[in-house]
This record gives C-alpha cells, structure tokens and sequence, in this order.
C-alpha cells in the first residue's frame, strides 16, 4: 500500500456516478422487470473505462473501477452468493424517525428518480450462504484491467472495494441460521473469495464496514451502546478471519454513519468506536472528517494505534453536497490530520464516502464530481508543500 512519501496522495471510497441508462437497467430489475443482461453487461464495462479515464484526468492517484458493475455496494451479493430470497424493509434509521417533517421530504425526493433502494424490498437469507461461482468476482477484475490496460496514463495504484459481512447481516434479514454469529461466519468464507481474487488480481483491497458506525443508529438504536460495541467487535473479528491469507498492506477499511444527507444527530460518536476499528488486520483505514457532523473528530486518531507502514485516508470532501471544496479548505483538513498524527506521510486525501452508493441514490451531478476531485488534487498539493514534504 502506498503512503504519502513525497506528497499526499489522492483517492476516494469507491462508488462514482453511474450513467443514467446504467442507472436505469439496474433499477428495473431491482423492481422485478426483465431487463437485457446482455445490453447491462456491454453498459458496465463501458461505464467502467469511463470512469478510469475522468479519474486519471481528475489526478487521483489510487483510483478504482468506481462498481460501475453493481447495482450497490452490498446489494449486489445477493447475485453471487447462494440462500437469499424473500423480501423485507429496513427500520428507519433514529436520525431520520426523529424529524418527521425531514422524513416526508426525504420520500418525495427519493420518488423523482430511478433507483435502487438499499432499505426496502431488501432479500433475507433464507438458505445457507455461499459464494456461488469465482469466475464472478474474476469477471469483474478482469473488466477493470482491461479497462486499465486502454487508459491512457494510470493509476499509482488500484483498489476495489467489497463489503464487510457486518453490513449484510444487518441489512439482509437471517431468517436461516440458528445464530448471527454463524450468520456472519458463513458471510465471512463468501466474502473472503471475493476477499482473495480482488488482491489475486493485484488490486488493493477496501472492505467497506458502515456496519461499524452506521447501525449504532439502525439496528442498535434501542438498545445500550455496548450491545452495539459487541456487535461490531464481531464483525471485525470475522474480517480478520476472512483476511487470514491476506497481507496487512493490501487491506484498507473504510467506516462511516451512512452516506445519506440527514441530521446525523443520533450517531456514535467516533471515539466510542475507533479501538474496535482499530482491531482491523488492515493496512490503512478510511475515515470521513468532511461533513458537519464528524468533521471535528479528526482529533480522535491521536488514539489510533499505527504500525510501521499504515495510513489513514481522511475525508475531505462531502460526497453528498454540490459544493466544490475549495483547495485551501482541503489543505487545511489535511494539514490538520497530519498534525495529529504527527506524520504527514501517513495521511492520504479521500472523500467521505461514495458518490453512488447505491444506483442513482447520488446527490452529486457527475460534473461536479469530477471537479470535486480535482479540488482535492489541488488542495493536496497545497498541504504537501505547507508540510515540508517535496509536493
């Protein structure tokens, strides 16, 4: 894994916009439509070299292929793991229940649009869970190297991202085994085959763990914090076990409170959380410092325990807003990142969270992605020089 050795280094936390007829495809059949998985396929792979080239052009440094082949960053499984069927509704998150008026207003702006839902019509595991077939997961890598392969420039280096198994137990109801625990194992040995070809594949690995911080909130919301806490001790517990195979510093984690605009104001504090984070075999851990409510807690990694070569790729801007950050501000969250640390070559530029989490749920026009990124290029390098190091 790359550090930031003579300047800071700029990446994001995955999910990037995808086309509108994409877009389209994926939320007709999530509706339970037919749809051309022929016309789906040739439409991915297209989004994916599309989305490599506005990376390069942006600066990014370790880019992605931006799951421009998934419909959601964890719905997708549901495709390539075996036991799932059924159907049920997530409870609303605490922060979204407590403003009644901000709930309705929130309906009528998700109803404009297609999309795909990451909360209700959600599938249950209804049978056991395994990985049905490798060759999916390799499907995927190899359309990105490919896509690579036709860029012009490249990347420093590459990442894809996978889900934790924390955040599909959540949000896809156990309805077969007898215990979460054995739930979350058998989520754990599928997700580690998509684990171990992503890093087989030469990429980086990022384990995407909202789990970790979001379902404080969600699943946990009327029960002591410290159920919670046991929860996502859990759940890193089996992350470790599905990385048993895996270098350290081909692993990061990235954990946030949900990328959804809203009050945030039942979140876990990060503080609460950070030592059971900091348990992850992971070579670097991707933090949101960008948005109003979080931006703060940038303080709280001065108790974050770091070896010999792990970083922390620290939001610094807001996947969720149509404001381009102007570069002084990046510079200013980065230096004061670093400061903490006390190492600058630690630190890494990122976003908060994805742009596109799930298909057509991004509340950022395409363009202003792109400058968004280019904003955090630019801030980077301010903060390079203003730390000494060479930029």
């Amino acid at each position: 894994m790359l550090n930031s050795a003579n300047r800071i280094l700029i990446t994001h936390t995955g999910s990037l916009p995808r086309p509108a007829a994409l877009t389209g495809l994926y939320s007709r059949r999530a509706d339970g439509a037919a749809i051309d998985e022929a016309a789906l396929d040739a439409a991915g792979k297209q989004a994916t070299r599309h989305v490599v080239a506005q990376q390069i052009g942006a600066g990014i440094d370790i880019g992605n292929n931006g799951e421009q082949q998934r419909e959601a960053f964890f719905l997708y499984v549901r495709r390539r793991m075996s036991g799932f069927g059924g159907s049920w509704n997530r409870r609303p998150m605490a922060d979204i229940a407590k403003y009644p008026g901000f709930r309705a207003w929130t309906a009528d702006q998700e109803g404009t649009r297609p999309s795909v839902s990451a909360r209700g019509g959600l599938p249950k595991a209804i049978g056991a869970v395994t990985y049905l077939d490798p060759a999916l997961i390799k499907a995927e890598c190899d359309d990105f190297l490919a896509a690579l392969a036709e860029a012009e420039g490249g990347f420093a280096e590459a990442f894809m991202t996978a889900p934790s198994p924390g955040i599909i137990a959540a949000a896809l109801l156990n309805e077969h085994y007898d215990t979460e625990n054995a739930y979350l194992h058998a989520l754990g040995q599928a997700l580690r085959v998509e684990y171990e070809a992503i890093v087989g594949a030469g990429f980086l690995l990022q384990i995407d763990a909202p789990d970790l911080a979001l379902e404080r909130h969600v699943s946990f919301q009327d029960r002591p914090l410290g159920d919670f806490l046991d929860f996502a001790e859990r759940v890193v517990g089996t992350i470790n076990e599905a990385l048993e195979t895996i270098p350290r510093d081909r692993v990061r984690i990235h954990a946030c409170w949900g990328n959804y605009e809203a009050p945030h104001d039942c979140d876990v504090d990060l503080q609460d959380i950070l030592p059971t984070i900091a348990q992850a075999k992971v070579g670097g851990w991707v933090l949101p410092f960008a948005n109003p409510r979080h931006a703060h807690e940038y303080r709280c990694l001065k108790n974050l325990p770091m070896d010999d070569g792990q970083v922390v790729i620290a939001g610094v801007i807001d996947p969720l807003t149509n404001f381009v950050e102007h570069p002084e501000v990046v510079a200013d969250r980065l230096e004061r990142v670093a400061q903490v640390i006390g190492d600058p070559v630690r630190v890494l530029a990122g976003t908060d969270c994805g742009f596109d989490s799930s298909a057509g749920r991004g509340r950022v026009a395409e363009d202003v992605v792109w400058a968004k990124l280019r904003a955090m290029a630019d801030g980077a390098r301010i903060a390079s020089i203003r730390l000494g190091m060479r930029g």
